[in-house]
Protein backbone atom coordinates (compact mmCIF):
# COMPACT_ATOMS: atom_id res chain seq x y z
CA UNK A 1 0.00 0.00 0.00
CA UNK A 2 1.43 3.43 -0.91
CA UNK A 3 2.30 5.61 2.05
CA UNK A 4 3.44 8.75 0.21
CA UNK A 5 2.03 10.33 -2.94
CA UNK A 6 2.91 13.40 -4.96
CA UNK A 7 -0.08 15.63 -5.57
CA UNK A 8 -0.70 17.61 -8.73
CA UNK A 9 -2.90 20.66 -8.22
CA UNK A 10 -3.98 21.98 -11.63
CA UNK A 11 -3.50 25.68 -12.32
CA UNK A 12 -7.22 26.54 -12.35
CA UNK A 13 -7.80 24.63 -9.10
CA UNK A 14 -4.88 26.46 -7.50
CA UNK A 15 -6.18 29.85 -8.62
CA UNK A 16 -9.95 29.44 -8.40
CA UNK A 17 -10.72 26.48 -6.10
CA UNK A 18 -7.84 26.17 -3.61
CA UNK A 19 -10.20 24.81 -0.95
CA UNK A 20 -10.86 21.77 -3.12
CA UNK A 21 -7.11 21.13 -3.31
CA UNK A 22 -6.81 21.38 0.47
CA UNK A 23 -9.79 19.07 0.88
CA UNK A 24 -8.13 16.46 -1.32
CA UNK A 25 -5.11 16.57 0.98
CA UNK A 26 -7.39 16.12 4.00
CA UNK A 27 -9.06 13.10 2.40
CA UNK A 28 -5.74 11.46 1.56
CA UNK A 29 -4.37 12.05 5.03
CA UNK A 30 -7.61 10.74 6.53
CA UNK A 31 -6.96 7.33 4.98
CA UNK A 32 -3.32 7.26 6.06
CA UNK A 33 -1.52 8.61 3.01
CA UNK A 34 1.36 11.06 3.37
CA UNK A 35 1.25 13.89 0.86
CA UNK A 36 4.16 15.55 -0.91
CA UNK A 37 3.66 18.83 -2.79
CA UNK A 38 6.22 20.24 -5.19
CA UNK A 39 5.68 24.04 -5.17
CA UNK A 40 7.41 24.38 -8.55
CA UNK A 41 4.53 22.66 -10.37
CA UNK A 42 2.37 24.71 -12.72
CA UNK A 43 0.18 23.33 -15.54
CA UNK A 44 -0.12 20.07 -17.48
CA UNK A 45 -0.30 21.97 -20.79
CA UNK A 46 -3.91 21.13 -21.61
CA UNK A 47 -5.14 24.68 -22.44
CA UNK A 48 -2.46 25.18 -25.08
CA UNK A 49 -2.88 21.63 -26.39
CA UNK A 50 -6.64 21.94 -26.82
CA UNK A 51 -6.20 25.28 -28.57
CA UNK A 52 -3.87 23.68 -31.10
CA UNK A 53 -0.60 25.16 -29.82
CA UNK A 54 1.26 21.87 -29.54
CA UNK A 55 4.87 23.16 -29.39
CA UNK A 56 3.88 25.47 -26.53
CA UNK A 57 1.97 22.67 -24.82
CA UNK A 58 5.00 20.40 -25.17
CA UNK A 59 7.18 22.95 -23.39
CA UNK A 60 4.75 23.06 -20.45
CA UNK A 61 4.37 19.28 -20.45
CA UNK A 62 8.14 18.86 -20.44
CA UNK A 63 8.27 20.90 -17.24
CA UNK A 64 5.52 18.70 -15.79
CA UNK A 65 7.61 15.59 -16.46
CA UNK A 66 10.58 17.15 -14.69
CA UNK A 67 8.47 18.34 -11.77
CA UNK A 68 6.99 14.87 -11.27
CA UNK A 69 9.98 12.67 -11.95
CA UNK A 70 9.91 9.87 -9.37
CA UNK A 71 12.49 10.06 -6.59
CA UNK A 72 15.29 7.49 -7.04
CA UNK A 73 14.27 5.75 -3.84
CA UNK A 74 10.60 5.39 -4.85
CA UNK A 75 10.26 5.01 -8.59
CA UNK A 76 6.67 3.73 -8.35
CA UNK A 77 5.31 6.61 -6.25
CA UNK A 78 1.83 7.65 -7.34
CA UNK A 79 0.77 11.10 -8.50
CA UNK A 80 -2.76 12.06 -7.42
CA UNK A 81 -4.85 14.94 -8.75
CA UNK A 82 -8.38 16.29 -8.11
CA UNK A 83 -8.93 16.67 -11.87
CA UNK A 84 -9.75 13.80 -14.22
CA UNK A 85 -9.35 16.26 -17.08
CA UNK A 86 -5.68 16.88 -16.32
CA UNK A 87 -5.04 13.22 -15.56
CA UNK A 88 -6.53 12.34 -18.94
CA UNK A 89 -4.28 14.91 -20.60
CA UNK A 90 -1.14 13.37 -19.11
CA UNK A 91 -2.16 9.76 -19.70
CA UNK A 92 -3.35 10.15 -23.26
CA UNK A 93 -2.29 13.36 -24.97
CA UNK A 94 1.31 13.23 -23.75
CA UNK A 95 1.75 10.16 -25.96
CA UNK A 96 1.17 12.34 -29.02
CA UNK A 97 3.09 15.33 -27.67
CA UNK A 98 6.24 13.33 -27.00
CA UNK A 99 6.04 10.87 -29.90
CA UNK A 100 9.45 10.40 -31.50
CA UNK A 101 11.14 12.75 -29.04
CA UNK A 102 13.85 12.19 -26.47
CA UNK A 103 11.28 12.59 -23.71
CA UNK A 104 9.36 9.40 -24.47
CA UNK A 105 11.34 7.44 -21.90
CA UNK A 106 10.57 10.05 -19.21
CA UNK A 107 6.92 10.31 -20.26
CA UNK A 108 5.79 6.70 -19.96
CA UNK A 109 6.59 6.20 -16.25
CA UNK A 110 4.75 9.40 -15.32
CA UNK A 111 1.73 8.36 -17.39
CA UNK A 112 1.61 5.08 -15.49
CA UNK A 113 1.79 6.69 -12.07
CA UNK A 114 -0.85 9.43 -12.28
CA UNK A 115 -4.38 8.91 -10.92
CA UNK A 116 -7.49 10.98 -10.31
CA UNK A 117 -8.38 11.14 -6.61
CA UNK A 118 -11.34 8.75 -6.57
CA UNK A 119 -9.74 6.12 -8.80
CA UNK A 120 -6.68 6.21 -6.54
CA UNK A 121 -8.77 5.83 -3.39
CA UNK A 122 -10.94 3.01 -4.74
CA UNK A 123 -8.64 1.30 -7.22
CA UNK A 124 -5.27 1.57 -5.50
CA UNK A 125 -6.06 2.04 -1.81
CA UNK A 126 -9.20 -0.08 -1.75
CA UNK A 127 -11.04 2.70 0.11
CA UNK A 128 -14.79 2.97 -0.50
CA UNK A 129 -15.76 5.17 2.47
CA UNK A 130 -14.16 8.13 4.25
CA UNK A 131 -14.59 7.89 8.03
CA UNK A 132 -16.75 10.64 9.51
CA UNK A 133 -18.05 12.05 6.23
CA UNK A 134 -21.54 13.49 6.75
CA UNK A 135 -23.61 15.67 4.42
CA UNK A 136 -27.37 16.03 4.60
CA UNK A 137 -29.13 16.24 1.26
CA UNK A 138 -29.64 14.66 -2.12
CA UNK A 139 -27.11 14.66 -4.92
CA UNK A 140 -26.90 13.82 -8.57
CA UNK A 141 -23.59 12.82 -10.09
CA UNK A 142 -22.11 14.28 -13.29
CA UNK A 143 -19.80 11.95 -15.21
CA UNK A 144 -17.32 14.32 -16.79
CA UNK A 145 -16.18 13.44 -20.30
CA UNK A 146 -12.56 13.19 -19.16
CA UNK A 147 -13.33 10.98 -16.18
CA UNK A 148 -15.60 8.60 -18.06
CA UNK A 149 -14.04 8.50 -21.51
CA UNK A 150 -10.38 9.34 -20.98
CA UNK A 151 -9.77 7.75 -17.59
CA UNK A 152 -12.43 5.05 -17.52
CA UNK A 153 -13.76 6.17 -14.13
CA UNK A 154 -17.14 4.59 -13.47
CA UNK A 155 -18.67 3.52 -10.14
CA UNK A 156 -15.81 4.63 -7.86
CA UNK A 157 -16.95 8.20 -7.13
CA UNK A 158 -20.52 7.04 -6.53
CA UNK A 159 -19.32 4.37 -4.09
CA UNK A 160 -17.47 6.99 -2.06
CA UNK A 161 -20.33 9.48 -2.14
CA UNK A 162 -22.97 6.87 -1.31
CA UNK A 163 -21.04 6.10 1.87
CA UNK A 164 -21.39 9.70 3.11
CA UNK A 165 -23.91 9.70 5.95
CA UNK A 166 -27.08 11.61 5.11
CA UNK A 167 -26.34 11.88 1.39
CA UNK A 168 -28.75 10.28 -1.07
CA UNK A 169 -28.01 9.74 -4.76
CA UNK A 170 -30.55 10.55 -7.49
CA UNK A 171 -29.37 9.77 -11.02
CA UNK A 172 -30.26 12.39 -13.61
CA UNK A 173 -31.22 11.75 -17.21
CA UNK A 174 -28.33 11.70 -19.68
CA UNK A 175 -25.78 11.89 -16.88
CA UNK A 176 -22.97 10.92 -19.25
CA UNK A 177 -23.71 13.76 -21.69
CA UNK A 178 -21.16 16.59 -21.85
CA UNK A 179 -21.88 19.69 -19.75
CA UNK A 180 -20.67 21.96 -22.55
CA UNK A 181 -17.50 23.34 -20.99
CA UNK A 182 -14.63 21.76 -22.91
CA UNK A 183 -12.20 24.56 -22.07
CA UNK A 184 -11.75 26.68 -25.19
CA UNK A 185 -14.98 25.20 -26.60
CA UNK A 186 -16.95 27.35 -24.13
CA UNK A 187 -15.19 30.43 -25.46
CA UNK A 188 -15.36 29.67 -29.17
CA UNK A 189 -18.91 28.29 -29.17
CA UNK A 190 -20.55 30.16 -26.32
CA UNK A 191 -24.17 29.70 -27.37
CA UNK A 192 -23.83 25.94 -27.79
CA UNK A 193 -21.86 25.66 -24.56
CA UNK A 194 -24.49 27.54 -22.55
CA UNK A 195 -27.32 25.48 -24.09
CA UNK A 196 -25.54 22.27 -23.05
CA UNK A 197 -25.08 23.59 -19.51
CA UNK A 198 -28.76 24.52 -19.39
CA UNK A 199 -29.78 21.02 -20.41
CA UNK A 200 -27.49 19.44 -17.82
CA UNK A 201 -28.78 21.70 -15.04
CA UNK A 202 -32.41 21.08 -15.99
CA UNK A 203 -31.84 17.33 -15.81
CA UNK A 204 -30.28 17.78 -12.38
CA UNK A 205 -33.18 19.92 -11.17
CA UNK A 206 -35.66 17.33 -12.39
CA UNK A 207 -34.25 14.84 -9.87
CA UNK A 208 -34.93 17.13 -6.90
CA UNK A 209 -31.26 17.03 -5.93
CA UNK A 210 -29.60 19.66 -3.74
CA UNK A 211 -26.11 19.12 -5.21
CA UNK A 212 -24.39 18.32 -8.46
CA UNK A 213 -21.16 16.49 -7.61
CA UNK A 214 -18.33 15.59 -9.98
CA UNK A 215 -14.64 14.80 -10.21
CA UNK A 216 -13.94 17.93 -12.25
CA UNK A 217 -14.25 21.50 -11.01
CA UNK A 218 -13.93 22.71 -14.61
CA UNK A 219 -17.34 21.19 -15.38
CA UNK A 220 -18.71 22.39 -12.06
CA UNK A 221 -17.45 25.93 -12.67
CA UNK A 222 -19.30 25.99 -15.98
CA UNK A 223 -22.52 24.63 -14.49
CA UNK A 224 -22.30 26.84 -11.42
CA UNK A 225 -22.04 29.98 -13.56
CA UNK A 226 -25.32 29.09 -15.26
CA UNK A 227 -26.95 28.17 -11.96
CA UNK A 228 -25.96 31.47 -10.36
CA UNK A 229 -27.02 33.52 -13.37
CA UNK A 230 -30.47 31.92 -13.30
CA UNK A 231 -30.64 31.95 -9.46
CA UNK A 232 -31.48 28.25 -9.30
CA UNK A 233 -31.72 26.18 -6.07
CA UNK A 234 -28.75 23.92 -6.79
CA UNK A 235 -25.17 23.76 -5.51
CA UNK A 236 -22.05 22.33 -7.13
CA UNK A 237 -19.49 20.31 -5.17
CA UNK A 238 -16.30 18.52 -6.06
CA UNK A 239 -16.08 14.98 -4.71
CA UNK A 240 -13.30 15.99 -2.31
CA UNK A 241 -15.48 18.79 -0.88
CA UNK A 242 -18.27 16.33 -0.18
CA UNK A 243 -15.97 13.76 1.39
CA UNK A 244 -14.63 16.19 4.02
CA UNK A 245 -18.07 17.38 5.08
CA UNK A 246 -18.88 16.74 8.71
CA UNK A 247 -15.38 16.31 10.10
Amino acid sequence: MPTTVDIFIPCFVDQLYPTTALNMVKVLERVGVRVNYNPNQTCCGQPAYNAGYHPQARAVADKFLRDFAAPPTDTERYIVSPSASCVGMVRNSYTELFAETGQQSACRPVQGRIYELTEFLVGIMGVTAIPGATLAGKYTYHDSCSALRECGIGPGPRMLLDSVAGLERLEMAENTTCCGFGGTFAVKFEAISVAMAQQKVEHALDTGADFIISTDVSCLMHLESYIKKEKLPLKCLHVADALVSGW
